[in-house]
């Protein structure tokens, strides 16, 4: 595979075989959304958090990042085969510990819900969520890259999953749960989900 992606923080030597085999997972061209592109935000939104005060521990949770979206193939169980590939691959390369906080990590980004005080699950799901914050335009460009993940799917069936997702997310107390993420991120996330249901609400 070609290495076109070499300036993507990976925290571990002598694994690089292991990046690129990530890194051509992610560049599987059945994906939309859940692609390269989203790996390279999600890491990136870790850097803003990071240069923003947001303290974690960088190995476990740019590990989580890379394997978060590992195995993407619209079915439900996705995360946890994700992190039962983190799981098996990880051993012999990263501590026990870090194998398994990444291995729990993967797991929190199916609902993004860390507990109160769970520094690293804050950053790294406020990072996988940061797209929801996105300028309208960038936002926009993920619906359709989503939509393209189900193009099996009928509209009216995708509408419908689609908005109880959105609804679900509405739902929750607070989408981001680092302090960066609330004061820069919360707003714009919420008004972006309501502009979607509207549209979702207006072909119905």
């Amino acid at each position: 595979m070609e290495d076109d992606h070499p300036d993507l923080p990976w925290p571990l030597s002598g694994a690089d075989a292991l990046r690129d085999e990530l890194l051509a997972a992610y560049a599987d061209p059945h994906r939309g959304h859940h692609g390269t592109r989203h790996l390279r935000e999600v890491l990136e939104h870790l850097g803003t958090l990071s240069d923003h005060g947001t303290t974690y521990d960088r190995t476990p949770v740019l590990l989580a990042a890379w394997f978060h979206d590992a195995v993407y193939d619209g079915e439900r169980d996705a995360e946890e085969r994700s992190a039962s590939w983190a799981e098996e691959a990880l051993p012999g390369t990263a501590a026990a510990a870090t194998v398994a906080e990444v291995a729990r990590l993967v797991r929190l980004t199916e609902h993004h819900r860390p507990e109160e005080g769970d520094a690293n699950g804050a950053a790294l799901s406020d990072a996988d969520l940061a797209i929801l914050a996105a300028p309208v335009e960038r936002y926009d460009t993920y619906v359709a890259a989503v939509r393209t993940e189900y193009a099996h799917l009928p509209d009216e069936v995708f509408d419908k999953g689609r908005a109880e997702v959105l609804l679900a997310l509405s739902s929750k107390p607070r989408l981001f749960h680092t302090a960066y993420g609330l004061t820069h991120w919360e707003a714009a996330a919420r008004a972006n989900l309501a502009r979607e249901l509207e549209s979702l609400a207006a072909e119905e």
